[in-house]
Formats: C-alpha cells, sequence, structure tokens
C-alpha cells in the first residue's frame, strides 16, 4: 500500500471494472432505446453525462462500452498469454534449436503486421464484430509474450538451481513448468496490466474504424467515431468516451508500474 501508482491506478481501474460488471444488471436507461426529442442534451439531472444524437444516455453507453472494451481486452490477453506464454517456454528450453528458431521468426512475422492490418484481414473474410477484433488483438498479443517469457527464461537456464534440477533428472518440459514459469510470473503479472490497456486502446480504435463492437451494441471507440462530425455544437459527445478511454489505460498503467515496484525485489531496495 505503500505505492501511490498502484492504488490510484487500482482505484481508476476497479471504477471501470465495476462500471462493467453493474451495467449486466442494471443501467439507468436502456442504450437501445432511442428518444429523439431528448437529442443532444448537455449533462443533466435525468442525463447524467447528457445525450446522443439519437437520445440514447451517454451514462448508460459508457457503462456497457466499459463492458464492451474490458471483455475484449481481456478475452484478447487472455488468449495471448495462453498461447505466447508457452512458446516462450518452449523457445528458452530448446535455445538455438530448429524449434527457437521457428517460434522467433513466426513472432516476427506477426509484428510485421499491427492489429489493425491483421484485424482488417480477418474482417474481409469473417466480417466485422467484437469476435474478429478479439481474435485480431489475440493474434497480436502472442509474440509480445513470447518473447518477454523467452527473455526472461534465458538467463534462468544458466542458473544453479536449474542445473540442480537437471542433475535430479527432471526433464525441460518439467524444469519449465516447476522452476522457470514460477520466476517469471512477476515479470507477466506486470506485462497484463500493459498489454490490457493496450488491448482498450486497440479495441476503442477498431471499433472506431467500423471492424470492432457492432451497433447496438455501445463501444467507446464507436462512440468517438459517431461524435466526430459534432464537435463544434455537442463536444461532450467526444469528451466522454474519450476521457473513459483516457482514465482506464492511465489506471492500467499505474498499476503496472505500481506492480512491477511491488513485485521487483532490485527496485524496492534501490528505493530503500
Amino acid at each position: 500500500m505503500k505505492s501511490r501508482n498502484l492504488i490510484i491506478g487500482g482505484a481508476l481501474s476497479a471504477l471501470f471494472v465495476a462500471a462493467a460488471l453493474i451495467s449486466f444488471a442494471w443501467t439507468p436507461f436502456d442504450v437501445t432505446q432511442m428518444n429523439i426529442p431528448a437529442k443532444l442534451q448537455t449533462p443533466n439531472s435525468t442525463h447524467w453525462l447528457g445525450t446522443d444524437h439519437f437520445g440514447r444516455d451517454i451514462f448508460s453507453m459508457i457503462m456497457v462500452g466499459a463492458r464492451t472494451s474490458i471483455a475484449v481486452a481481456l478475452v484478447a490477453v487472455g488468449i495471448g498469454m495462453g498461447v505466447g506464454v508457452p512458446l516462450g517456454l518452449a523457445a528458452a528450453a530448446r535455445q538455438g534449436s530448429l524449434l527457437d528458431e521457428v517460434i522467433m521468426r513466426g513472432n516476427d512475422l506477426v509484428f510485421a503486421f499491427p492489429s489493425l492490418v491483421i484485424a482488417i484481414l480477418i474482417t474481409a473474410v469473417f466480417g466485422p464484430g467484437a469476435v474478429n477484433a478479439i481474435i485480431a488483438i489475440g493474434i497480436f498479443n502472442i509474440p509480445v509474450f513470447a518473447r518477454l517469457t523467452r527473455g526472461a527464461a534465458l538467463p534462468l537456464w544458466q542458473r544453479e538451481f536449474i542445473m540442480a534440477a537437471r542433475v535430479a533428472g527432471k526433464g525441460a518440459s518439467r524444469i519449465s513448468l516447476e522452476h522457470i514459469l514460477p520466476n517469471v510470473t512477476n515479470l507477466l503479472i506486470v506485462q497484463v496490466t500493459i498489454q490490457f490497456s493496450l488491448g482498450i486502446l486497440a479495441e476503442a480504435g477498431l471499433s472506431y474504424v467500423g471492424l470492432g463492437a457492432q451497433p447496438p451494441l455501445p463501444s467507446w471507440g464507436r462512440m468517438l467515431a459517431d461524435a466526430q462530425t459534432m464537435v463544434s455544437f455537442a463536444p461532450h459527445l467526444a469528451l466522454i468516451p474519450g476521457g473513459a478511454i483516457i482514465l482506464t489505460v492511465l489506471g492500467l498503467n499505474l498499476m503496472g508500474d505500481g506492480l512491477r515496484d511491488l513485485l521487483d525485489p532490485r527496485i524496492r531496495v534501490e528505493r530503500t
């Protein structure tokens, strides 16, 4: 609790997670309900954050949009971590082998295509949607976790406790799971928070260009896209979803920085 970054970041992240969870059971208004006479209202006692050009309640849309962004980022990061970590462990265990070379060159190939390009390729075949956005972001996360895991695992394979495990007759797979993975978990936890924030940005970007969540499901990115022609006379339509994205990403980055300080013993020693 001594880390201000962790406290502030955790509070901001918890706020939007709570909004997303509450939206499953309650929102002030139905996000699919249009009320044209009430369109483009500024924040007031009835509509706390105002209404959009269809008269929909922005506060309700922000709540459901948080659910969309968090769900897409969470599943995408889960895909990246679930595939990338085993690949990184396997590459480190077989350093210099054909398997290591294939995994690393495959990572380079994926890195050559940003998530937006991957999304365009996927939607060209299967059509736009939240599921395809998840697949695109998840594929882009795989080499991130694979490289991080391999880079952190390689020095460990030269340590004495790994040599002792080899002498005890343990195989490479067992050593990777029992000794290597626990020693790189701290780095992975921090990277998860970073990739989670990037996943929210990627989802917003894909929705902005029409490749993410589709109507009537609200999305922060599509709310920004809808507001771009009305900024001059209804700036709140862009400021509110933009602020939600900024605060969520800021909270996750601060939390990741705080977790790094908390989990890295070298940083704790330097600061004491």
